[in-house]
C-alpha cells in the first residue's frame, strides 16, 4: 500500500465519523467540548455556521451522525449527539450580534427563493451577506416551510422555530408570505438572476383501495392533516383513529391524533417492524404514550356503512426475504381484521408535484417528476434554475435540506459571477497538536465505559392534554455535560512521523484496541488480514505509514482507534502526536 496523505482534507475527516456522516459536515467534537466546558454559546455558533437551525435539529433531526458515533462500538449506545445540539441552542446567551448583520452593499443581483423551509432558508443566509437581494415565496404566513407545517409543536416549540427562522428575516430577506407561486414562467419573468426552488415534497399519497371514495369526508392524508392542525384549521379528531403507515409522518400524526381528540389511536403498518422507516425513538416515543402499533397487516378495504365510515378490513402476510435482501409480504392465510375507525390517516409516502412549472421553459424532468439536476452544483437543465431539498431528489430530512441549500448557495454565486460551477471551494481544514506536555494535553482524553444518559419527558398526562406542550425537556446543564463527557474526541488525531519512530513498538504495546501494527507491506486484502486485530471494516481506511528502517510500515486501523493519545503518551520520541483536526465546509459567505 502507498503511504497515507494525511494533507488530502477528506482523509482525516472520514476519520471523524460522526462529522463524515452529517449531511451538513457539522464539527461535532468540537461543540460537544464546548458543551462541557460550559461554553454553549460558542457551541450554538459552531452548529449554525453548519446546520443553520441548531435549536431546531437539536429535536427533530435524524440524527445519521449517530450510527456512526465511535462509543456506540464501546457501549450500546452512542453519545446523545443531537440532544446535546440542544443543550447549546437552550443554554446559549445573545447570539444575534455574532451572526452577519445587514444592510449588505449590494452586489447588483437578486435571487427568487420558491419556498420558505430550510433548504431555501440555507440559501437565503448564505448569500444574503454576499449582497444579493433575496426574495422569499411561501403560501403559508411564516417562513419555516415543512418545519412549521409537519413537525407538531409537541416535538418543536413554535417559539423555537420563529427564533431561528428569523435570525435570517432579519438579514434584510424580502418575504413574500400567503402567495402561492402558480406560474415558473412569471417568477423568470421578474428578471432574477437566479431561481433556488425548495418547495419540498408536498403531494401526500392516497390509498385509493375499495371504499376510499365513499369514506373520502373521513380519510385524511397525513401532511395535509399535520398542516392543518398546525395552522388551526384543525382541532378536532374522532374517537378511534386508525394511521396507516410506518415512517416518522405517521408517528407524528398518531401523536397528534392522541392530543385532538383521538382516544383508541392504533397505527398499522404493512411491512415488519424491523422494517419500519420512522426512527426507533419516535416509535418509543409514541408507544409511550399508550398508541398500538400492529405490523404486518396491509389494508383491503375501507368499511363503509350507510354512507359512513366505520373501520378498516386489514390482510394478515408474513414477510420473506431473497438472497438479495427483497422483501416480499406473504399472506398467511388467517382471517382478515377488522379496526373500528371513526377517521383514517394516510401517511404512506410524499411525493413531489411541480405542476406550477411550465413543462417548455428548458426544465426536464425525469422518473417520479424529479428534475434532472447535477447532483454536485443543484442546477437544473435551464442554467439559471437550481433545487434543493426534497424538491431536488425526493423527501429526506432537514439536515439534508440544509447541505443542499449551502451547496446550491455555492452554485449560485458563482453562476452569477459567470465562474465555473464545478470550481468548487476548497473546504477549510486545521491540523494543530494538543501538547501541553509530556503527559498533558488540552483536552480530556481519559477512555471510561459510559453508558447513554436519558433524556427527561414531561409526564404524558400533562404533555397529552395540550399539542403545544413540549414532551422532551432536554438535559439540563449537568446531564448535558455528563452525556458530552463521553465523546471519543474523535477528532483528535493520531499524527505519526515516520522518520522520528525507532521502532521500539511500545505504541503497540499500550494501544488498548490493537489497533497499531508494523509489519511488511503488501495489498490491502493481505494486509487487513494480519494485522494485530483484523480490519473488517472496508469502509474505513487504513493508516499507513512511509517505509521504515527495518523496511516495516506501520499500519493502523482508523476504524477501532478510540483517539485516547495513549499511543503518543508512551512514545519516547514523539513519532506520535495527537493534532486536532477541525473541518469546516466552505460556505458560499466565506
Amino acid at each position: 500500500m502507498k503511504p497515507t496523505d494525511t494533507k488530502d482534507p477528506e482523509y482525516f475527516h472520514k476519520v471523524v465519523d460522526c462529522q463524515y456522516a452529517c449531511p451538513a459536515h457539522t464539527p461535532v467534537p468540537e461543540y460537544i467540548r464546548l458543551i462541557a466546558a460550559g461554553k454553549y454559546t460558542e457551541a450554538y455558533m459552531i452548529n449554525w455556521e453548519s446546520n443553520v437551525f441548531p435549536g431546531v435539529l437539536g429535536r427533530t433531526c435524524d440524527r445519521p451522525c449517530e450510527p456512526a458515533c465511535r462509543r456506540g462500538r464501546v457501549e450500546e449506545e452512542p453519545v446523545a449527539i443531537c440532544r446535546l445540539k440542544r443543550v447549546a441552542a437552550d443554554n446559549k446567551s445573545e447570539v444575534k450580534h455574532l451572526m452577519p448583520q445587514g444592510p449588505f452593499i449590494s452586489n447588483g443581483k437578486k435571487i427568487a427563493l420558491i419556498g420558505g423551509g430550510p433548504a431555501s432558508l440555507t440559501v437565503a443566509r448564505d448569500l444574503a451577506p454576499l449582497g444579493y437581494e433575496i426574495h422569499l415565496y411561501d403560501e403559508w404566513n411564516k417562513g419555516g416551510g415543512m418545519m412549521r407545517t409537519q413537525i407538531p409543536a409537541f416535538r418543536l416549540p413554535i417559539e423555537v422555530l420563529d427564533e431561528e427562522v428569523n435570525y435570517i428575516l432579519d438579514m434584510g430577506i424580502h418575504t413574500h408570505f400567503n402567495t402561492f407561486v402558480e406560474s415558473m414562467a412569471e417568477i423568470l419573468s421578474k428578471d432574477y438572476d437566479a431561481v433556488f426552488v425548495g418547495t419540498g415534497a408536498p403531494k401526500g399519497r392516497p390509498l385509493k383501495i375499495t371504499g376510499f371514495d365513499e369514506a373520502r369526508e373521513n380519510i385524511h392524508i397525513g401532511i395535509e392533516f399535520l398542516a392543518s392542525v398546525a395552522f388551526e384549521h384543525v382541532d378536532s379528531i374522532g374517537k378511534n383513529v386508525i394511521v396507516l403507515g410506518g415512517g416518522n409522518t405517521a408517528m407524528d400524526c398518531c401523536r397528534t391524533s392522541k392530543r385532538i381528540g383521538g382516544e383508541n389511536v392504533t397505527v398499522v403498518v404493512r411491512s415488519p417492524r424491523k422494517d419500519m422507516k420512522a426512527s426507533p425513538w419516535e416509535i418509543t416515543d409514541a408507544e409511550r404514550e399508550d398508541i398500538l402499533i400492529l405490523n404486518n397487516m396491509p389494508p383491503k378495504e375501507f368499511v363503509v356503512e350507510n354512507g359512513k365510515l366505520i373501520g378498516v378490513r386489514f390482510e394478515k402476510v408474513r414477510a420473506e426475504y431473497d438472497e438479495n435482501g427483497r422483501r416480499s409480504l406473504i399472506p398467511t392465510g388467517e382471517p382478515d381484521v377488522f379496526i373500528e375507525a371513526d377517521d383514517v390517516i394516510i401517511a404512506i409516502g410524499q411525493d413531489n408535484a411541480f405542476p406550477w412549472i411550465e413543462r417548455d421553459l428548458g426544465i426536464e424532468f425525469g422518473k417520479w417528476d424529479i428534475p434532472v439536476l447535477n447532483k454536485i452544483t443543484f442546477q437544473s437543465t435551464l442554467p439559471k434554475v437550481f433545487f434543493g431539498g426534497d424538491a431536488a431528489f425526493g423527501p429526506e430530512n432537514v439536515i439534508t435540506a440544509v447541505a443542499h441549500g449551502h451547496q446550491a448557495a455555492i452554485s449560485i454565486d458563482l453562476f452569477c459571477r459567470d465562474e465555473n460551477l464545478l470550481n468548487r471551494p476548497a473546504p477549510m481544514t486545521t491540523l494543530v497538536s494538543q501538547k501541553m506536555g509530556i503527559h498533558e494535553w488540552t483536552y480530556d482524553n481519559s477512555i471510561a465505559a459510559d453508558f447513554r444518559y436519558q433524556v427527561p419527558h414531561e409526564d404524558k398526562t400533562i404533555s397529552l392534554t395540550d399539542r403545544k406542550i413540549e414532551v422532551e425537556l432536554g438535559f439540563d446543564q449537568n446531564l448535558g455535560f455528563k452525556e458530552a463527557q463521553r465523546c471519543l474526541n474523535c477528532d483528535v488525531q493520531t499524527v505519526f512521523t515516520t522518520n522520528l519512530c525507532i521502532e521500539c513498538d511500545a505504541c503497540v504495546d499500550v494501544c488498548p484496541t490493537d489497533c497499531i501494527t508494523f509489519t511488511n507491506n503488501g495489498e490491502e486484502s493481505d494486509l487487513r488480514t494480519r494485522l494485530n486485530a483484523p480490519a473488517r471494516n472496508l469502509e474505513q481506511d487504513l493508516y499507513v505509514s512511509e517505509l521504515l528502517p527495518t523496511k516495516r510500515v506501520m499500519i493502523k486501523d482508523e476504524d477501532v482507534c478510540l483517539h485516547c493519545g495513549l499511543c503518543a503518551e508512551r512514545c519516547p520520541t514523539a513519532a506520535w502526536d495527537m493534532q486536532k483536526y477541525l473541518y469546516n465546509v466552505t460556505k458560499a459567505y466565506q
